[in-house]
């Protein structure tokens, strides 16, 4: 209804806190007709399930090219504008469900994605790590040593689940 300025906080992901093993047998990817949850992993442990005591922020969509993006912060999940955002844009973010295990056929069919985005990926998977290449050194030449700065964010910064198993709001 509003214009949201870029970085404003706009919503917390809020529900049950579950453990990682009552969410499994909860929602249970084998048996379910239609794989459809709430879920967004906070931690190794720790679950939200939006579907029990959730707020709207469990329908915000995913998307490969989102005006929003999820943020972690001591075990909560907020969803902070990456942009701005005008009235009547429907709000966005990129679910990057984690890959959990060797990949498996069914898992195209099953995280689809039809997002639309000229940047579509295909999938709602987060994008798989591309093996980095070693550049061949040259006999002796030197190379400069580049001292790496930690992260000048406190924030951690991470998307919808922590395993292909981890539904957020689909």
């Amino acid at each position: 209804m509003r214009r949201i300025r870029r970085g404003t906080r706009i919503i917390e992901y809020t529900g049950e806190i579950i453990t990682d093993e009552e969410a499994d047998r909860r929602y249970d990817d084998e048996t379910m007709d239609r794989h459809h949850t709430f879920l967004f992993a906070v931690d190794v442990n720790h679950v939200i399930d939006g579907a029990r005591r959730g707020n709207d922020s469990r329908y915000i969509n995913h998307s490969c090219d989102p005006n929003c993006e999820a943020v972690i912060e001591e075990n909560r999940v907020y969803i902070d504008a990456l942009r701005t955002i005008q009235p009547g844009e429907e709000l966005l973010y990129d679910y990057q469900y984690e890959r959990d295990g060797e990949p498996e056929e069914s898992w195209d069919r099953l995280y689809a994605c039809e997002c639309g985005a000229a940047k579509c990926r295909g999938t709602i998977l987060k994008p798989e790590k591309k093996p980095r290449r070693r550049k061949p050194r040259s006999g002796s030449a030197t190379r400069k040593q580049v001292k790496r700065q930690p992260p000048a964010t406190k924030r951690s910064r991470t998307h919808a689940g922590t395993s292909t198993r981890r539904q957020a709001a689909r």
